[in-house]
């Protein structure tokens, strides 16, 4: 199917691997011009090797970094279309064993960050009479299941996907959300789970997910793109489950 991306700019945060490195791979397939922001810089060299995307070496938890990554690919391409705020980590463990500083630290990168990057991002789709902003939570931004501080601030994404959605939509501008559930890529989380235990993943899949296995980072990307092209024009607000039919809740 063409999805009538081709040629539109877009800018995938934590873009060198896992979920963002499939969307960004994703978006290129469709002949749209990608930038990948990430910290770092053998990660993104990588990924810049096997994809052809340009690459923006920055730390998003830094407001000045924010802003001189978007005014760096505004220079570049004269514009922004699509904004994809991926990038995301895991901090701390229970409540009362997590400091107020990893709670903080959870905050600026997943969710502070995709709220100052969507304001910068907008003022140029704004200019531009149209644009598409996708935030990648998780299912344990609606139940429990990650750590407090990840399912805490995956929350507060949620939740501003759905106000800055019907704020910004008067300017053509949609705003809208991919709540993943458990995907593989071979990062460390995993990784070190397969270390203690090499049937970890079949077992998880067998106890946790109806649909009895691991999502792949290609599954999300392709609603990204769907979210993004005009085949979605009415969906506006929402933040979709993707994940197998794990999520517990009704909504």
């Amino acid at each position: 199917m063409d999805l009538n991306l081709r040629g539109k700019r877009v800018l995938v945060t934590g873009g060198s691997r896992g979920i963002g490195k499939a969307i960004a791979s994703a978006f290129i397939k469709e002949q749209s011009i990608v930038g990948i922001a990430a910290r770092n810089m053998d990660e993104l060299l990588k990924a810049k090797k096997e994809l052809g995307a340009d690459i923006f070496q920055t730390d998003l938890t830094s407001e000045s970094e924010r802003e001189d990554l978007i005014a760096s690919f505004i220079n570049r391409y004269n514009g922004i279309d699509i904004l994809i705020n991926n990038a995301g980590a895991s901090h701390g463990d229970t409540v009362m064993n997590t400091s107020l500083q990893e709670f903080e630290a959870a905050m600026q990168l997943n969710f502070i960050s995709a709220v100052h990057l969507s304001q910068l991002a907008a003022y140029y789709m704004k200019l531009n009479g149209a644009g598409s902003i996708i935030n990648i939570a998780s299912i344990y931004g609606r139940e429990a299941g990650g750590h407090p501080t990840y399912n805490a601030s995956k929350a507060a994404l949620i939740s501003f996907t759905k106000s800055f959605s019907t704020e910004i939509i008067k300017d053509n501008i949609r705003v809208n959300g991919i709540a993943p559930g458990a995907v593989f890529h071979p990062n460390k989380i995993w990784l070190e789970r397969l270390q203690k235990d090499p049937d970890f993943i079949k077992n998880y899949s067998k106890s946790r997910i109806p649909a009895g296995r691991l999502g792949s980072p290609e599954e999300i990307a392709n609603v990204a793109v769907f979210l993004a092209s005009e085949k979605s024009s009415w969906i506006v607000g929402s933040t979709i489950n993707v994940d197998g039919g794990q999520s517990h809740l009704n909504f």
